[in-house]
């Protein structure tokens, strides 16, 4: 929120990670033992900032992705506030409420669709999309947005009134590889998210996920090249270096 300066990883009351947004974020410990481990061999050097850098690029490489150069010599910062999460784009949101929001960072309207696009790997929880299921904006029904032969999948692996936090792939057939098969599921009325499938229904943002799946008559983005050169934007966001920050000992606590 404050940056690219790992203060999502500060565990305890009123930090970052206990955001409503954040409450549900895993993979904590995979930083904590890599911090562990390069402590061991190189103590004071790396921060916890450009091990979650890394380490996210590397999360692309092993599910099929491009890699990219990732610039280190980022600090830690030495602030972490629930409350700065209200800076963090929505899953409700307007695509228009996300680019601005997008825009205070210096990331643009490709930036958006692309960094989104890193929902081909990974998971969310019912809670966060169940109500699109049921009784979307109070009307009785489903989101007339998702795609009827899908909806009773959803509806399956997400029952009314059912555990809001089972995990479901945001990215339906393939979870597991870093591919423009995301982009497709948006196309089709398979978006998850709701600010994701409003990234098909809203022209300014649609045309950067049609370009992205190469249809006719427009012209084509490569999605894994550009998602490089898109975390690399955000990677250098508000960075903290010189004298400013910390090197963290352990990634969870402050010095």
């Amino acid at each position: 929120v404050q940056g690219c300066d790992g203060s999502i990883l500060i565990s305890g009351a009123g930090t970052e990670r206990t955001a409503p947004p954040n409450t549900l974020l895993r993979g904590y410990e995979v930083i904590d033992d890599a911090k562990q481990q390069i402590e061991a061999v190189c103590p004071g050097v790396v921060s916890c900032a450009d091990i979650l850098a890394l380490a996210a690029r590397d999360s692309v490489l092993v599910t099929k992705g491009l890699t990219w150069s990732v610039p280190t010599g980022r600090r830690d910062g030495r602030v972490s506030r629930a409350s700065d999460a209200s800076n963090l784009p929505g899953f409700t949101e307007s695509v228009d409420a996300q680019k601005q929001k997008f825009a205070a960072k210096g990331l643009n309207t490709q930036d958006l669709v692309t960094l989104v696009g890193g929902h081909t790997i990974g998971t969310s929880a019912c809670q966060f999309f169940s109500y699109r299921l049921y009784n979307f904006n109070s009307t009785g029904g489903p989101d007339p947005s998702i795609d009827a032969t899908f909806l009773p999948q959803l509806q399956a692996l997400c029952p009314q009134n059912g555990d809001g936090s089972k995990r479901v792939a945001l990215d339906t057939g393939s979870v597991n590889n870093f591919d423009t098969s995301y982009f497709s599921n948006l196309r089709n009325g398979r978006g998850i998210l709701e600010s994701d499938q409003k990234l098909w229904t809203d022209a300014s943002t649609k045309v950067f996920v049609q370009r992205y799946l190469g249809l006719r008559g427009f012209l084509g983005l490569r999605f894994a090249l550009e998602f490089g050169k898109s975390m690399v934007k955000m990677s250098n966001i508000e960075v903290l270096t010189g004298t400013n920050g910390e090197i963290r000992k352990v990634c969870s606590a402050f010095n």
